[in-house]
C-alpha cells in the first residue's frame, strides 16, 4: 500500500519536460503530423459551432449568434496558428486550453437544448487528451475541475428548465444524474487513467530495470534542469567506473555482481547532493549530475568515492575510479565560449579514463582548460 500510495505521489509531483517532450517528438519527425491533427481539431470545432447555429436547438439571441461567431473565429485562428506557426511555447499552450475549455462551455450555455448543451460538454475531452499528453497532472486536474463545474452546471440548468422556453430534459433529475456521469466516465476516469499509465510506462523506460537509476535517456530527459539557458548555478559532472569488475564476475558470480550493482546505486543516491541525478549509463558505469550549491567539486568527488568504497556486507571490497568536471554559466545565464555542457561530460569521462590508469580508486578533477571540442552531436548537451 505505501508503495502504491508514493507512487501515485510520485505521479502528482511530476511536470512533464514540455521542452523535452517536443524535441523528442521533433527527432521522430512527428510534430508535423501532430501539427495537423491539433490544428484540424479547430476545423471540427467550428464546424460544430455552426451547425448548432442553423439548427433550432442551437443559439437562438443575439448573444448567442455573437458567441458563435466569435468561436468560430477563434477555431480558425487556432487552425491557422498550429498549420502556419512552429509548436507554441508552454505558457501558450496553456493560455490555448484555458481559452478552448471557456470557449466550449460558454458555447454550450448558450445552447436552446440543455440536453444538447450538455452533452456538447464531452468535447472538453478533447482539450483532456491534449493536456494529458503535453502537460502534466496537476495542469490535468484543473481542466478536470472545469469540466467538472461546467457538466454540473448544465445538467443543473437543464433539469430545472432554464430558460424557461426549454423543456427538454425539465424536471428529470435522473437523466442530469446520467449526462454527468456520462462526463465523469469519460474525462474524469479516463483521461486521469491514460496520463497515470503513460507516465509510468515513460519512467519505465527511462530508468535502468537493474539499479532503478535513471539511464542515458533518462539522463537526456533531465539534462535541461541543469544546463537551460536560464540556469545561473553551476553544475558539477561526476563518472564512476567500478575498478576491475570483470574480475569481480568471474569470481563471485555475475548474480552477486548484479547485487554489487544494485548496492552501488543505494550508496550513490544516500551521498549524492540534494537534487542531484543518478545515473547508470552502462555496464559498471556510473555519473552524478548536480547543482553544487557552493560545495567544492572535489570534496563532492571524495565523498561519492568513498560511499563505494565503503559499501558494507560485500566479501571483497569494491573501488571506483572517479573523475569530475564543473560547468560554470556566465552571470547573464549563458554558457561560457570556452566551456560547453558537452565538453563538461567529456571531461568528467576523460577525467574518470586518468584516474583509471593511476590505479583506480582515485579522483581526478578535469583541468577546465584542457577543453575538448564537442562532438558534432549535441543536441542536448549544448
Amino acid at each position: 500500500m505505501t508503495s502504491s500510495r508514493s507512487m501515485v505521489r510520485a505521479w502528482w509531483r511530476y511536470r512533464v519536460d514540455y521542452r523535452w517532450l517536443i524535441e523528442t517528438l521533433e527527432s521522430h519527425s512527428a510534430l508535423g503530423p501532430l501539427k495537423l491533427m491539433v490544428g484540424a481539431g479547430g476545423i471540427v470545432m467550428g464546424l460544430i459551432t455552426v451547425l448548432a447555429l442553423i439548427s433550432q436547438a442551437g443559439q437562438s439571441n443575439t448573444i448567442g449568434h455573437a458567441q458563435a461567431i466569435l468561436v468560430v473565429a477563434m477555431a480558425s485562428v487556432w487552425t491557422l496558428r498550429w498549420w502556419s506557426l512552429p509548436w507554441p511555447s508552454e505558457l501558450e499552450s496553456l493560455l490555448w486550453v484555458a481559452g478552448v475549455d471557456i470557449a466550449i462551455t460558454v458555447n454550450n450555455v448558450m445552447i436552446q437544448d440543455r440536453l444538447l448543451g450538455a452533452m456538447g460538454c464531452v468535447l472538453l475531452v478533447t482539450t483532456g487528451g491534449y493536456v494529458t499528453i503535453f502537460h502534466g497532472p496537476q495542469i490535468l486536474a484543473l481542466h478536470l475541475g472545469w469540466s467538472a463545474l461546467s457538466i454540473l452546471a448544465l445538467a443543473a440548468m437543464m433539469v430545472l428548465g432554464v430558460p424557461s422556453s426549454n423543456g427538454h430534459g425539465k424536471g428529470d433529475v435522473a437523466l442530469g444524474v446520467v449526462v454527468v456521469l456520462v462526463i465523469v466516465a469519460v474525462a474524469g476516469v479516463v483521461l486521469p487513467v491514460t496520463q497515470f499509465c503513460s507516465w509510468l510506462l515513460r519512467v519505465d523506460a527511462l530508468s535502468d530495470p537493474l539499479t532503478k537509476l535513471l539511464n542515458r535517456r533518462g539522463l537526456d530527459s533531465h539534462l535541461p534542469r541543469f544546463f537551460g539557458r536560464r540556469r545561473r548555478e553551476g553544475v558539477y559532472v561526476v563518472t564512476l567506473d567500478l575498478d576491475r569488475f570483470k574480475t569481480v564476475n568471474d569470481t563471485f558470480g555475475h548474480s552477486f555482481g548484479d547485487e554489487v550493482l544494485v548496492r552501488t546505486a543505494d550508496r550513490l543516491r544516500a551521498a549524492a547532493l540534494p537534487g542531484a541525478i543518478v545515473v547508470r549509463t552502462g555496464g559498471e558505469e556510473f555519473m552524478v549530475v548536480g547543482h553544487l550549491h557552493g560545495a567544492d567539486i572535489g570534496a563532492v568527488a571524495e565523498r561519492l568515492r568513498h560511499a563505494v568504497e565503503t559499501i558494507p556486507g560485500l566479501p571483497s571490497t569494491i573501488t571506483a575510479s572517479v573523475g569530475a568536471a564543473e560547468f560554470e554559466p556566465d552571470r547573464d545565464g549563458e554558457q561560457h565560449s570556452v566551456t560547453t555542457p558537452r565538453q563538461v561530460f567529456r571531461s568528467s569521462d576523460s577525467a574518470m579514463y586518468r584516474a583509471k590508469q593511476l590505479g583506480g580508486n582515485t579522483v581526478v578533477i578535469a583541468d577546465p582548460r584542457d577543453a575538448i571540442p564537442p562532438l558534432h552531436d549535441n543536441r542536448h548537451l549544448s
